[in-house]
């Protein structure tokens, strides 16, 4: 006896909108909407100001060095090395103590200490920018003087840490390792530490539980479980975080105006006074500026937001894919 089956089509569901959904709905496009927009603006804006320079000195704009518009002297080379140099010193610094705090509160503080230092860290990422700048220049400074003659003295021999000064005069010459790059960038390091160490914290704490329980079953120890199952599962997090970090310090402005000495040219010396970055020769030289002047500091303000747009771009999608499970190779 043969049975004829009836092959049915899969009925569809379908969720009916009630209207606080279209509401919704309507909002949240909106809203992704006005940030598109307002971004494409500014970048529009900035590109229309910045025509007129780049049109009139082309590639030299990016490899002059020297900001002296009353010589016909315009260039972003040596503000773009600093704001390189100072948001890689602040990366480096910070890159292992947010890493190491983020580890600290997901796996081993106790449930108490965890919330305060959940707290606190989130508390460092609302203290404004001025207060790490007063704190860098009246604190910090004079401590860190003397820790770049320690570097100096043992570390010379490497070109980016000697100094244009004698190490062994009888007088110690502080002013030869004030407002330096390296100063400047101690100070970035620990505004963009709470933020890098937000977002690594965020994925740790999305690590499975069914692998964390499988790793100790099988006889790892708590160091153990954190070098095979959340380092892995935390790649993208971590780098995210720190990419994060870094387009925070690419455009740092008023800590950085209030540490370090202007100096319009390549220095290679970190630890030698004089740097500048693109953020803080803006807001240095803006309420100074006549017309032709501005559209050379939009020119530098578009090289900055192209950069920063980048690097945060980037960031952003390597972290939404850590958040999903792509980046653990367990």
């Amino acid at each position: 006896m043969s049975e004829s089956t009836v092959q049915q089509t899969p009925r569809r569901l379908r969720a009916s909108l009630a209207p606080s959904d279209l509401i919704f709905r309507l909002v949240a496009r909106g809203g992704g909407g006005l940030v598109l927009l307002i971004t494409g603006g500014i970048g529009v804006f900035l590109a229309y100001q910045a025509k007129p320079t780049l049109q009139t000195y082309g590639w030299k704009f990016f490899t002059e060095q020297a900001w002296q518009p009353e010589a016909n002297q315009i260039g972003v080379a040596a503000v773009l090395f600093g704001t390189v140099v100072i948001a890689t010193i602040a990366i480096a610094l910070s890159f292992p103590v947010a890493l190491a705090t983020a580890l600290f509160i997901t796996e081993w503080a106790p449930r108490g200490l965890k919330k305060t230092l959940v707290a606190l860290v989130d508390l460092m990422v609302a203290v404004p920018s001025i207060v790490y700048g007063l704190w860098g220049f009246f604190l910090l400074q004079p401590w860190i003087i003397h820790l770049s003659r320690w570097i100096t003295d043992f570390f010379g021999w490497i070109p980016i840490f000697r100094v244009d000064s004698d190490p062994d005069a009888a007088i110690f010459d502080g002013a030869t390792y004030a407002s330096s790059a390296f100063i400047a960038g101690v100070v970035v390091a620990m505004m963009v530490m709470p933020i890098a160490c937000a977002v690594m914290r965020e994925v740790f704490d999305q690590t499975p539980m069914g692998e964390r329980e499988a790793a100790l079953a099988l006889g790892s120890t708590s160091w153990g479980v954190v070098r095979a199952v959340v380092l892995p599962f935390g790649r993208g997090g971590i780098i995210g975080g720190t990419m994060l970090g870094l387009g925070r310090a690419l455009g740092e402005t008023i800590a950085v105006v209030m540490i370090v000495s202007p100096l319009f040219e390549i220095n290679w010396h970190v630890l030698q006074s004089g740097s500048i970055t693109i953020s803080s020769m803006i807001a240095l030289r803006y309420g100074e500026a006549s017309g032709s002047q501005l559209n050379a500091l939009m020119a530098a303000g578009l090289v900055l937001f192209i950069i920063t747009l980048i690097v945060n771009l980037i960031a952003g999608f390597v972290v939404s894919r850590s958040r999903s499970g792509a980046g653990t190779e367990i």
